[in-house]
């Protein structure tokens, strides 16, 4: 098989999750330089929730419903970006440089605030807990830095 083939049909597996987080309005940041114009400078203005996205099992499954859930929340971030772990390398690197301190997770949850790390949901927070804690975990923190 090509490289071309392989590189096709990942392509076809993963659109569906990432479609999953776009139709909730979430902006895919694909490149090193979306990455950079959305998380610093003016970019980084207010909040921004940025979801490592993930093919990985039972995390990616329940990561992605957690964040459609918590954003019925009265208070939500002001910007929400994510990245694709896995397949958008450089883009998702690039993100993870603005986490400073923390160490590399897939599927996870940012939440920044004029471009600083105030709440991170590492994966080992959301496998294997219940939608319901993934989804409060979240709001909890929107409530307390979304306003």
């Amino acid at each position: 098989m090509s490289q071309n083939f392989y590189f096709q049909q990942m392509q076809m597996m993963v659109q569906p999750m990432r479609d999953e987080l776009t139709q909730l309005g979430i902006k895919e940041l694909r490149t090193t330089e979306e990455v950079d114009a959305a998380l610093k400078g003016e970019g980084a203005k207010g909040t921004a929730l940025i979801v490592v996205n993930s093919v990985c099992g039972c995390a990616a499954g329940l990561a992605r419903p957690g964040v459609a859930h918590s954003l019925q929340n009265d208070q939500t971030p002001d910007h929400l970006y994510t990245v694709f772990a896995g397949q958008d390398k450089e883009a998702t690197a690039r993100a993870r440089e603005y986490f400073e301190g923390q160490p590399p997770s897939s599927p996870s949850f940012v939440l920044m605030k004029d471009g600083k790390l105030v709440h991170m949901v590492h994966r080992h927070e959301i496998e294997n807990v219940a939608l319901e804690d993934i989804a409060k975990n979240l709001t909890d923190a929107y409530d307390k830095y979304c306003n």
